[in-house]
């Protein structure tokens, strides 16, 4: 009799894996509109699932945060990838950043449960700072090799610094942060452009 352990693993449904994408949508949607106190069962009733779907997927309220920290990281990655195929490099720097800034900007409670996902887990921090420095790296890298920018400045600090303005500016509280810190994304990469 073949022991469970060595059966070989199937691969997931594909109504598995679209309920799981409708999960991590819904629950970014209803985490950035309500905290990370938002109900599981807002998050089921958003992506159209059972709750009994909900926990299959994602067994503790953690384990949800986690995958949409994940997911949100992989996504910023992803369009640092297309942006490098299909955009001159300055321009390509410019959208990628606003890109993360509007990540944040969207987030409002969003962002408590992300830093609940993170708390406490190294492996996640370093994945999401890997992640997110390897794709900065990739259009700076592109960028310089264009002349475009200055060659002063590194990935790692221009990441810093729109990372520290998005989290100046939304710990203030200031109605029309987001727009704030938009244009002042468009004024650092002026100011990295080649001579500047």
């Amino acid at each position: 009799m073949v022991q469970d352990a060595e059966k070989p693993s199937r691969k997931p449904r594909a109504d598995s894996i679209r309920n799981r994408e409708l999960l991590l949508e819904a629950a970014k949607a209803v985490f950035s509109a309500g905290g990370s106190g938002a109900s599981l069962e807002a998050v089921a009733r958003a992506a159209g699932v059972g709750i009994g779907t909900l926990y299959r997927h994602f067994p503790t309220r953690d384990a949800l945060f986690e995958a949409v920290y994940r997911r949100e990281v992989e996504q910023l990655s992803d369009l640092a990838v297309t942006l490098a195929a299909t955009t001159p490099p300055e321009e390509a720097l410019r959208r990628w950043l606003q890109a993360t800034v509007e990540l944040a900007a969207t987030k409002k409670g969003m962002l408590a449960a992300l830093e609940l996902a993170a708390e406490g887990r190294a492996e996640l921090y370093a994945y999401s700072s890997d992640r997110m420095q390897a794709a900065a790296g990739t259009l700076v890298a592109r960028a310089r090799a264009a002349g475009a920018i200055r060659a002063d400045l590194s990935a790692e600090e221009m990441l810093r610094a729109v990372l520290g303005l998005v989290g100046a500016w939304y710990r203030s509280g200031t109605p029309g942060w987001q727009d704030t810190v938009r244009r002042l994304v468009d004024v650092f990469v002026d100011g990295m452009r080649a001579g500047a």
